[in-house]
């Protein structure tokens, strides 16, 4: 792993740093990792969820990473001042009724707010198309073809 650093000689807090060290390395066999990165009140939304406390958000996740063949996240860029972070990151990941099972590529970027080496707030930003719609049967030909008249 490789942390992008800060323009600055300054270093990335401990839980910011922490965050991005376990989230690039979580599986479903190291889901417990989760402790170490997220205070008891974390507050957790996505573009389908939102989540409140820790215990929530730990079934969530092992709900996620039951269900998908593998999932990877490449943190690309990291902004932080102070106990607020943007994260931009690349999530690779297959599910067996997604893509033929085939990879699926979604870039996205998460703000997180830390304190007492916690992270205690954590918003993802991302394409729900392409992370899961474009890759339905069916409904992935509607939406790829909204996209395309949209850009067109």
């Amino acid at each position: 792993m490789e942390l992008v650093k800060p323009s600055s000689e300054e270093e990335f807090p401990y839980w910011l740093s922490n965050f991005i060290d376990i989230y690039q390395k979580l599986a479903t066999d190291n889901l417990e990792l989760l402790h170490d990165i997220y205070s008891p009140e974390v507050i957790f939304q996505d573009p389908m969820h939102s989540i409140s406390g820790f215990d929530n958000l730990s079934a969530y996740f092992h709900e996620l990473y039951t269900n998908v063949m593998s999932c990877q996240f490449v943190v690309n860029d990291v902004i932080y001042q102070d106990e607020t972070a943007a994260i931009y990151w690349t999530m690779t990941y297959q599910h067996p009724k997604l893509n033929k099972g085939k990879e699926v590529v979604v870039h996205g970027h998460s703000k997180l707010k830390g304190k007492n080496d916690l992270v205690y707030y954590h918003r993802d930003y991302l394409d729900l198309g392409a992370m899961l719609y474009e890759h339905i049967p069916l409904l992935g030909r509607v939406v790829k073809h909204i996209k395309q008249r949209v850009n067109a």
